[in-house]
């Protein structure tokens, strides 16, 4: 290691006290330079020959900063000048390396505006600023104040002296020393003899396996910088520490040469006693050690599992040597907290903290594992427990966490190791295994008996999805997303079943994923358009309005029923855009007929109950009033009777508010839901719409039954009445006959794109 050690010149100087007045010092500045070069390399050829290293001073008095510019001027350290940042408070301090970085060395005053300003400044700058690597040189004219005993143990500082103390040499000296440091600190990461093995460690998932990575790239590190072969090298490591923080057995992680025999073995079968005591002072004292032909390095990170190495030398290290080896050992002591903290976190990332299972992202690998033994039937079932929200909502989030504990532990305990059990969400569990240990009919055995809570048995339903793996050619994530379609049919189908996935389930799902995918991008295109479909007086044959009903075309030309897209965009989010785009269409449309003197009295436009939902909506109608310049009452909403029972009170509010603006209301496809007849009666609606499929009754034997009893309803309540679906004049004369007193359908019109409205409209007076 000498060929790469640091060669030190230094001219011996005359003491020069900081403390004292220097203007009629005389200083020869040859005399004054520190050169410290490293391989003999000459300043012109140095890669950093035109960088600086960064100093800052750090005191109130003003002579204190200019005698120690003074004292530095044209000083090189490792073929750097020195560049000199002046500040006087604590606060200006703050604000100024706020602003900084890369200052190698503070010279830090102790007493400034305050008696602890200084102290206070190291706080700030390693714990806020997270400056590592900067060193800090403590400096007091009044050492009362901050006894040096107490400065080193109990802040983060790197030297500590009185001003009167630090003559020229020493300032010198005690600079050189920090400025090495610093640069080692900054500079061994990106060291040509690289730490490559260490850090790939850092990525492993096993804390065994990346603790024994990074030790071999120790050993073989620490061999390159001292220009030895690995050989005769050992690194050794304390066991977990006991509830007190104590660790008294220490086992050999990395060995190489003639210790190679001792990996994994406890130190205390090294028959070398002095290796043996060499590792073990080091481990427990937590300090290297350095002998004639050895030495014992101690990797200083913070974690509680010491690291050391024991290395057999040719030759005795020179103090140099020694400082630089104690840089190097800092830095990986680092890392070693680095690694521990990489592993941490794959812990957490794939393990559910709650139930200490693994979680979804352990759970997907163990199924692309699966999936590469072909030959191996095994099958993946996600169970959900039924109705979880409930029991949280009701018995409260701990009483949950006790019932999901006691459910895993049940199913570990009854499935055995042969079975990968894992946590995949709040309360959805999933499991890998043969095919034949996790049959239906096995699992629901497993629910069978009530759990234990609290000294109280909690009976327990679950849903589940299924997935064979056996011919499976898609990925881990898919197949478990393709269980996730499975547990989702169930849980709609009935509490409590089993689906098996098919081909044919992921077929649908991905084509309703592809048709979102289109519908968006057909929104996007102006794809979408809008048909209107007149509506009459059944009893005069009088046009009274237009029902504006959404279409879409492909590109192919092909029409896709709105009863496919119309809960795909409502699922999406669409329908609120696309809804708004409906309303301000049909309003413009509405205000052409106008003009024209041909308009109807009003146009109706469908509204989605998650319209309806959105805060906006009102707001959203009066734009589009606003913007078209059309009059209220000559705009109707059409909802559906599902929607008027879903959150009752907003839809009254709403509805009211609408009323009042003069908008009028009417119900859609009424007697298809299950409305509340009281809660009908006060809603401000304004028509009801008989549903089609009652319309169509007419002509089975049956009759139009239910298509009387709504007449009747809506009279007795003073509703209008209409009927859709209207084809044949046996539905009109029927529907005339009972007192319906509006309707549409394909015998009066099929929906027409708004070029078509004047012409129809004309034709329709004249007949």
């Amino acid at each position: 290691m000498q060929s790469r050690c640091y060669i030190l010149g230094l001219t011996l100087l005359g003491a020069c006290n900081l403390g004292e007045d220097m203007s009629n010092t005389p200083v020869s500045h040859d005399d004054d330079e520190l050169f410290i070069e490293e391989d003999g390399d000459h300043e012109a050829h140095h890669p950093h020959a035109a960088r600086t290293w960064k100093i800052a001073i750090v005191d109130d008095d003003e002579d204190v900063h200019r005698a120690t510019e003074f004292a530095l001027l044209d000083v090189r350290i490792l073929n750097r000048r020195l560049e000199f940042i002046h500040t006087y408070s604590k606060a200006q301090t703050r604000e100024c390396f706020a602003k900084e970085s890369d200052i190698a060395v503070i010279l830090l005053d102790v007493v400034m505006e305050t008696e602890q300003a200084g102290l206070e400044l190291v706080g700030y700058i390693r714990d806020e600023l997270k400056w590592r690597d900067s060193r800090i040189i403590l400096r007091t004219g009044q050492p009362g104040y901050a006894p040096e005993e107490d400065a080193i143990r109990d802040y983060d500082i790197n030297d500590y002296k009185t001003k009167n103390e630090l003559t020229r040499k020493k300032l010198l000296t005690a600079l050189t020393a920090a400025i090495r440091s610093y640069d080692q600190i900054r500079t061994i990461d990106a060291s040509r003899r690289g730490l490559h093995q260490i850090i790939v460690s850092s990525a492993s998932f096993s804390v065994e396996d990346g603790i024994q990575r990074f030790a071999s790239g120790v050993i073989t590190q620490i061999a390159a910088l001292c220009g030895v072969p690995p050989e005769g090298l050992l690194c050794a490591q304390g066991d977990l520490p006991d509830e007190l923080g104590h660790t008294s057995r220490f086992s050999v992680i990395a060995s190489a040469g003639h210790f190679s025999k001792l990996m994994n073995c406890p130190i205390e079968d090294i028959a070398n006693v002095h290796v043996r005591d060499s590792l073990r002072h080091a481990l427990t004292y937590r300090e290297s050690s350095f002998h004639q032909h050895d030495m014992t390095l101690y990797f200083s990170g913070h974690g509680n599992r010491p690291v050391a190495a024991f290395i057999e030398l040719p030759y005795a290290l020179s103090e140099i040597d020694q400082q630089l080896l104690g840089v190097f050992c800092s830095n990986l002591g680092v890392c070693l907290d680095n690694l521990g903290l990489v592993n941490q976190l794959k812990n957490h990332a794939y393990r559910d903290q709650l139930l200490m299972l693994p979680n979804r992202l352990k759970f997907i690998e163990q199924i692309v594992l699966a999936l590469e033994q072909p030959a191996a039937k095994k099958m993946v079932v996600l169970i959900d427990i039924d109705d979880f929200a409930e029991i949280n909502d009701v018995l409260g989030h701990h009483y949950g966490d006790l019932l999901l504990r006691a459910v895993a532990n049940r199913m570990k305990q009854e499935l055995g190791e042969s079975i990968f059990l894992a946590r995949i969400s709040g309360d959805v569990f999933g499991l890998l295994g043969p095919e034949v240990s996790l049959q239906p009919e096995i699992l629901r055995l497993l629910f069978a008996k009530p759990f234990l809570i609290a000294d109280t048995g909690h009976a327990v339903s679950m849903s589940m999805g299924i997935v064979a793996l056996d011919g499976y050619t898609s990925s881990g994530a898919d197949a478990l997303k393709d269980a996730s379609i499975a547990l989702k049919r169930a849980k709609g189908h009935h509490r409590g079943s089993y689906i098996l996935f098919t081909r044919e389930m992921g077929i649908e799902i991905r084509e309703r994923a592809l048709l979102m995918q289109q519908l968006h991008k057909a929104f996007d295109a102006d794809r979408l358009f809008l048909a209107y479909q007149p509506q009459i007086d059944l009893s005069t044959r009088r046009l009274i309005g237009f029902e504006a009903l959404l279409r879409w075309r492909t590109d192919e030309g092909i029409l896709v029923s709105p009863s496919d897209f119309i809960p795909l965009a409502e699922h999406s989010g669409l329908i609120i855009s696309l809804g708004a785009w409906v309303l301000r269409t049909a309003c413009h449309t509405m205000v052409k007929l106008q003009e024209a003197g041909l308009a109807p009295e009003r146009m109706g436009v469908n509204v989605s109950v998650i319209q309806f939902r959105q805060a906006d909506f009102i707001a959203t109608v009066e734009a589009a009033l606003k913007d078209s310049g059309l009059a209220p009452h000559c705009l109707e909403l059409e909802i559906t009777e599902s929607v008027t029972m879903a959150s009752a009170d907003v839809f009254e509010d709403s509805l009211a508010q609408f009323k009042k603006m003069g908008v009028q209301i009417a119900i859609d496809d009424f007697g298809t839901g299950f409305s509340s007849l009281s809660y009908l009666d006060k809603l401000p609606v304004d028509r009801l719409k008989i549903d089609i499929a009652f319309v169509r009754q007419i002509d089975t034997p049956e009759g139009p039954r239910i298509a009387e009893l709504i007449t009747q309803l809506g009279k007795k309540l003073g509703l209008k009445l209409i009927a859709e679906g209207i084809e044949t004049e046996h539905h009109w004369q029927v529907l005339q006959e009972m007192g319906c007193h509006e309707g549409q359908g394909f015998l009066i019109a099929k929906p027409m794109m708004e070029a078509d409205l004047l012409d129809w409209i004309k034709d329709w007076s004249a007949r």
